[in-house]
């Protein structure tokens, strides 16, 4: 039985943004939440890998992104 609420504010593009996509999908943002709950009660954690961006990933990409990213350096 459904029974509780959960809220949240967010930013209203990131809001359209991401129910855009949903939408494709063809499930809705109540939808995705309660599969992303899930996914954390499952797992017992982020159902995806979380870390701090650090300066130097993209000399651990793959050769060919490697490249695209020395491009775009050198283009500015």
């Amino acid at each position: 039985m459904k029974e509780a609420v959960v809220r949240a504010r967010v930013d209203s593009q990131l809001k359209e943004d991401s129910e855009a996509v949903l939408a494709k999908l063809g499930i809705s943002t109540t939808e995705a939440i309660r599969m992303f709950l899930s996914q954390v009660r499952l797992r017992k954690g982020m159902p995806f890998p979380l870390s701090i961006p650090t300066t130097d990933d993209d000399l651990l990409a793959p050769a060919p992104h490697r490249q695209v990213v020395l491009d775009e350096f050198y283009d500015d």
